[in-house]
């Protein structure tokens, strides 16, 4: 009963598995294609001569050394030696030839996988589904690997290729094995070297699954590693004197890592590493025997040395099968690892989407979106990032054409959860975004990209030129200089560029030569020029998420002064805890519970004495001074 269980319990596994070879043999087929039938055929036939190569420069010397050793024709060993010398310069010679094939074929390869990579992490994916751990732990996995550059599916792919040489070369040991000592010798050989190779690669197959699930340690001991490295937190970690809770923290993940990376090793290596040595030596040994006698019943005399000599390499040959190759195995199994990571990205986004990522190339192309006639209509949205905790619920709210809406609420309100929304980077769970009527699904991604700027309150600090970093909005414009000094100015920044050292050209980090860094003020100020460049290059509506939270006083009072003018005829949102910068919107919109509690102008909200009018009394109590010394005056909120 026992045994009959164990039996119904290995079957379904090497069924299992032999699927899941066939899978990846599936795979690396599907890669290859992208290098091109061509490259690909005629590499794998070089791998195939080169193969033979070596076991013909066996033959050809085993064959002159019997024709030497017999005393027999010196003119047939001569050809015999020659075709041996033959061999070893096409062998090597292929040996060039075939890298730069296999490094054309990676890099096709390569450029395929990463173009999708990059387009599903910058087009294709919801943020949503970005943000999900196991999104996250795939996306480390798979950018470390194209980070290296050493193990990538293209790798994989040229390595895959490369074991049809190895395989040609044990099946003419194979040959020359019956051929010299007779099939028992052959056939005991064969099956050692299969059997050997089999379960090497099993292990190495397992590792290479195994250590993908390391990569959330790997992930928190990279990101201490950096921590203690880089320039980011380096004046926290000085100040707060914080460089032994690094180094503890460091340490004890690190050790957590390759605590797990040795006990799985020596469970995976250990003794299967003893049971197919020995299996390899005894194998070599009954095959050395049969060798023996076969070369004992023969004709008596020195020919035989030819024949035994080419057996006897022949088996080293098929000895040496179960090794683990290292131009074919060790890319495989990490190469394949980042295009298996790929395909299960695609599988998370497309079951959290219910549509594959490239859905917009197969359903052919989307309404074009325009400049914003109408407005923008928000009508019974729901979003939420845990099922049961909605952030928007039921949000009801118009933005008409042309008007600018300031939004308010307080923190968790849903301010910055709307605004991606709006920009598509989520889509909602229920109800929709309308943008002149259409539903903002149906428009074309980049079309809508193109119409809508928007700055975070998280903005990006790009280590890139002034230039880039202000036309990172409408990139295709880069060499509108006189736009981007034009939209500098607008915000306060008409000096910037004459002030660095390079104008324009001046990169915007420390990190770089002839850099200059920045500072919060004028990083924002920066941030709102990219916005404006991208309205000066067709974008209709406006999006400032706490344009000001890192401005000083003046500065605030300067920005929200000029406010209607940078606005003027766009459909504007602007979100700010400061209601002396929102009461200058032409509509006031309060959110509380993801949904619209109040709207209107500032007087009306505060007359009505809602929420609005609290907020705005408690912040004008704040923010209030009284008259000093020298007759200072209440400040307007």
């Amino acid at each position: 009963m026992s045994d009959n269980g164990n039996a119904q319990r290995l079957w379904p596994a090497i069924a299992r598995r032999e699927r899941q070879r066939r899978e990846a043999a599936g795979q690396l087929v599907t890669l290859a294609r992208q290098a091109g039938a061509g490259l690909v055929g005629g590499t794998l036939a070089l791998h195939v001569l080169s193969g033979l190569a070596p076991v013909t420069f066996m033959v050809g010397v085993g064959v002159a050394l019997q024709h030497l050793a017999a005393g027999g024709d010196l003119g047939a060993a001569g050809r015999w030696l020659g075709l041996a010398l033959g061999a070893f310069v096409v062998q090597q010679g292929l040996a060039p030839l075939l890298l730069l094939l296999s490094k054309e074929i990676a890099r096709r390869v390569d450029r395929y996988c990463l173009t999708r990579f990059m387009t599903f992490a910058l087009l294709d994916a919801p943020l949503p589904v970005m943000e999900r751990p196991d999104v996250a732990d795939r996306l480390t996995y798979v950018d470390e690997i194209f980070e290296q550059w050493t193990f990538t599916p293209g790798a994989a792919t040229e390595g895959g290729i490369a074991l049809a040489g190895r395989y040609t070369q044990l099946a003419g040991a194979v040959a020359v094995l019956a051929w010299t000592a007779g099939w028992w010798p052959a056939l005991i050989a064969a099956v050692v070297a299969l059997v050997v190779r089999r379960g090497r690669s099993e292990a190495f197959f397992h590792w290479g699954r195994l250590n993908r699930e390391f990569t959330p340690y790997q992930r928190q001991t990279a990101y201490v590693r950096e921590l203690a490295t880089s320039t980011r937190a380096a004046k926290d970690i000085r100040t707060l004197g914080l460089i032994g809770w690094v180094e503890e923290r460091y340490a004890a993940e690190a050790g957590g890592l390759h605590e797990r990376l040795w006990y799985w090793r020596r469970r995976l290596y250990g003794g299967p590493f003893v049971i197919y040595t020995v299996l390899a030596v005894a194998g070599a040994a009954a095959a050395l025997v049969a060798i023996a006698r076969v070369a004992d019943g023969g004709p008596p005399g020195s020919a035989a040395v030819g024949a035994t000599a080419m057996a006897v390499q022949a088996l080293a040959l098929c000895a040496r099968f179960g090794i683990v190759f290292q131009e074919s195995d060790i890319k495989m199994v990490f190469g394949r690892g980042a295009w298996e990571a790929l395909l299960e990205i695609d599988d998370i986004a497309r079951g959290a989407t219910g549509e594959p990522s490239r859905t917009r190339a197969v359903a052919g192309p989307a309404p074009a979106a325009g400049p914003v006639r109408a407005g923008v209509r928000f009508e019974g949205v729901r979003f939420a990032y845990r099922p049961d905790r909605p952030v928007i619920d039921g949000l009801d709210l118009e933005l008409r054409a042309g008007t600018s809406t300031a939004i308010v609420g307080v923190n968790g309100a849903g301010k910055t959860t709307m605004v991606k929304l709006l920009a598509g980077l989520y889509r909602p769970d229920a109800g929709t975004v309308r943008v002149d009527g259409t539903d903002l699904r149906d428009l074309d991604p980049a079309a809508w990209t193109r119409a809508i700027a928007v700055t975070f309150q998280d903005f990006v600090r790009y280590e890139a030129s002034l230039r880039d970093n202000v036309a990172m909005s409408a990139i295709g414009h880069r060499n509108d200089s006189a736009g981007i000094l034009a939209e500098l100015a607008r915000v306060g920044l008409e000096d910037l560029a004459a002030s660095l050292p390079d104008g324009l050209e001046t990169p915007l980090t420390r990190a770089l030569p002839g850099g200059r860094e920045l500072s919060g003020g004028q990083w924002q100020r920066l941030a709102l020029a990219r916005s404006l460049f991208a309205v000066r290059h067709g974008a209709s509506v406006l999006v400032l998420d706490e344009p000001t939270s890192q401005l000083d006083a003046r500065g605030e009072a300067e920005f929200f002064d000029r406010f209607l003018d940078l606005t003027e005829g766009l459909t504007s949102v602007v979100i700010s805890h400061r209601f002396s910068s929102v009461r200058r919107a032409d509509r006031i919109v309060v959110l509380d519970g993801g949904r619209v509690s109040e709207a209107g102008g500032h007087d009306e909200l505060v007359a009505a004495g809602g929420t609005y009018a609290s907020m705005f009394a408690v912040q004008a109590r704040r923010f209030a001074t009284e008259a000093g010394p020298a007759g200072g005056k209440e400040m307007q909120l």
